[in-house]
């Protein structure tokens, strides 16, 4: 006989990224914040679920005590090499002050895209990322975890407190640049 496994057991026999076979987009969005959850525990870091969906973020991020919002978003949109994020809510234009940064999933590349909100709202209706592009704005950010790591001195009280204990003295930092860039 054979033994008993749960289901949640059973390997895979699906394309490499299950993503790609989930038909609705409001399930299909979170899988990806639970892959996103994953991803954050696998660098360290510590992400916390608001409860409701009122907010204009997905997730609080902590770093050692400090803490930044983030929007998930995850994309099957393709046009030629690039794919397509909308940069709105389900009735709200997203601005600067709505979160720190966007997780953008490429689900059929399996890769994310870690960047600071300032940068990702400068087109204020979508972010079209092109995977492997030197000339694309976003291609710093492709897994650039770390920058959750070291974005400082944004305003918030922990923040600016880690900003105190750095030295900065009450200067507005800047998000560091990832690698490379």
């Amino acid at each position: 006989m054979r033994p008993f496994r749960p289901h949640f057991l059973l390997e895979h026999t699906l394309e490499p990224n299950p993503g790609l076979n989930i038909k609705d987009q409001k399930r299909r969005g979170e899988w990806a914040e639970i892959r996103f959850m994953a991803r954050v525990a696998e660098h360290g870091l510590v992400a916390t679920k608001p409860w409701g969906d009122s907010s204009y973020y997905d997730f609080i991020v902590e770093w050692q005590g400090c803490v930044l919002r983030v929007q998930v978003k995850s994309t099957l949109r393709r046009r030629s090499n690039s794919y397509y994020f909308t940069l709105r809510g389900a009735i709200h234009r997203y601005t600067k002050e709505d979160f720190d940064f966007i997780a953008a999933y490429v689900i059929p590349a399996d890769m994310w895209y870690l960047v600071p909100a300032d940068v990702a709202l400068i087109n204020i209706n979508q972010m079209c990322i092109t995977p492997g592009s030197k000339t694309s704005r976003y291609e710093p950010y492709r897994e650039a975890w770390d920058l959750l790591k070291e974005r400082r001195c944004a305003g918030n009280p922990c923040e600016a407190d880690l900003c105190f204990r750095r030295g900065c003295k009450g200067r507005q930092c800047q998000p560091p640049a990832p690698n490379g860039a």
